[in-house]
């Protein structure tokens, strides 16, 4: 997997992390726009290569009236946007073998989400498309299991995947990351820490995910120094409104310390090898 060949991402001789950034779901036009501009503001500045993130839909919810999304094509139309209006790569989660096809109309990266990364189909399905595949690899998975996932994108032709670590199952309720795993995958693919999931408290008795925001920079500073080739991580202007995992999200107006930080880390990692 090489990074240079994601349509329109910049930055990639920067010697940097690379970062999957936006909010969880796509909301609406005029919230994903101005979420885009402020981190594309921040990419630039710290000349970070740059993906934005936000799923066209949300199917795995805690409860059947959660909100899933806005309407399939809508919010695709919306990822395309901003691609457009930005000029940068976009990534979305799939969850059904049709929405592979339909949603590489609209993305570069399609994402396959968690609880469904041993599910053949789907995986071979985004593999056929020839987008870059992200698999997330499973709550319930060893970072040595994701090599299967691996070779089923490869077994379909498509060399072009990334496999992206979102925690371990602790308990009933809580998240932990082993970062253990972060340099055995990197033997099967480029590694992804995702900062925000990975702290998520879920299945809480209300039905609405928890989660553990103070600890944002912690994790992601350890995900840099165990040699994370990128951070994905949601953001909002007001995660007390967002309509999806607002508790564990990163507040906007934090994201350019934050970065700013971990780009100062990865100059003394690489200054170590």
């Amino acid at each position: 997997m090489n990074i240079d060949k994601i349509p329109q991402i910049k930055h990639t001789n920067s010697d940097n992390f690379f970062l999957l950034c936006g909010p969880c779901a796509i909301e609406g036009e005029d919230m994903a726009l101005r979420i885009a501009e402020r981190i594309i503001e921040v990419t630039d500045k710290l000349k970070i290569p740059y993906i934005f993130k936000g799923s066209f839909k949300k199917a795995n919810r805690s409860r059947v009236d959660s909100f899933s999304g806005i309407g399939d094509e809508k919010a695709l139309k919306i990822l395309r946007k901003v691609s457009e209006t930005f000029k940068v790569p976009t990534v979305t989660d799939i969850h059904e073998v049709t929405d592979a096809a339909m949603a590489a109309e609209y993305v570069d990266i399609l994402q396959i989400p968690a609880f469904l990364v041993r599910q053949t189909d789907l995986v071979v399905a985004a593999a056929n498309t020839g987008k870059v595949v992200n698999l997330k690899k499973g709550q319930f998975m060893s970072p040595e299991s994701m090599k299967h996932a691996v070779a089923k994108v490869k077994d379909s032709g498509n060399e072009q995947v990334v496999i992206t670590d979102r925690g371990t199952m602790f308990g009933y309720q809580d998240m932990i990351v082993d970062f253990r795993g972060i340099p055995t995958m990197k033997a099967y693919a480029p590694v992804v820490l995702d900062v925000t999931h990975s702290l998520q408290q879920p299945n809480q008795t209300s039905g609405v995910t928890g989660g553990r925001p103070d600890m944002i920079e912690t994790i992601a500073r350890a995900g840099i120094v165990t040699g994370a080739d990128g951070i994905f991580m949601e953001t909002h202007y007001d995660p007390s409104i967002a309509k999806s995992d607002g508790a564990n999200m990163l507040h906007l107006d934090h994201l350019e310390k934050l970065l700013t930080n971990l780009v100062a880390i990865r100059k003394t990692v690489n200054s170590l090898k």
